[in-house]
């Protein structure tokens, strides 16, 4: 962490699965002109490297997933069908593809403003899906490749899981290919 709690390259830069898992519970923290938006992780999924027939980098570095490929760290934003705009956050050392998208967060600052950008007028469902996160939070392609250890517009800082939450684990949604991987982490309260 540095010193206004913003995560550190070395968080990013270790296997995907398990930097997802410990992404639940984090802020992202998106600043703008318009002030600070942000909101704490409560969904995530993994995706890796050839091994993985649902990853952009399934077939090596492309123009797309090449930025998979680089410093862990950055943010990997990319269009997606001709609609939304999700954000991902790379992982893995250099040369290893690795991302973890974010699906889901619970509202922290900004709350009128993450309103008016997604055109709502209440809480239910304003950060329940990825493209949902960067409409609010308002992420675009100008994002694609920020280094999120900088602090500059958009970063993580630290959080935890609450008492009462666990973890659950099941298969990555809105992909054909490896439904098998267990690999989509959810924060949820434990109904005991």
């Amino acid at each position: 962490m540095t010193g206004r709690g913003i995560i550190d390259i070395d968080f990013y830069g270790r296997e995907t699965v398990r930097v997802a898992k410990e992404l639940l519970g984090k802020i992202l923290v998106r600043e703008t002109a318009g002030g600070v938006i942000s909101g704490r992780i409560l969904e995530t999924e993994a995706y890796t490297g050839p091994g993985d027939p649902a990853s952009h980098a399934v077939r090596g570095p492309t123009p797309r997933s090449a930025i998979m490929f680089g410093p862990p760290g950055r943010a990997y934003v990319y269009f997606c069908y001709g609609m939304h705009h999700l954000l991902n956050v790379v992982t893995e050392r250099e040369g290893t593809a690795g991302a973890v998208l974010i699906r889901s967060l619970e509202p922290r600052e900004g709350l009128q403003r993450m309103r008016k950008n997604r055109g709502r007028k209440t809480e239910a469902g304003l950060l329940d899906g990825p493209g949902k996160i960067t409409r609010a939070l308002e992420i675009d392609l100008e994002l694609n490749g920020r280094d999120l250890t900088q602090g500059e517009g958009l970063y993580l800082t630290g959080g935890t899981i609450l008492p009462g939450e666990i973890v659950s684990t099941g298969p990555r949604v809105g992909i054909r290919n490896g439904l098998d991987k267990p690999w989509r982490f959810r924060l949820i309260t434990d109904p005991k």
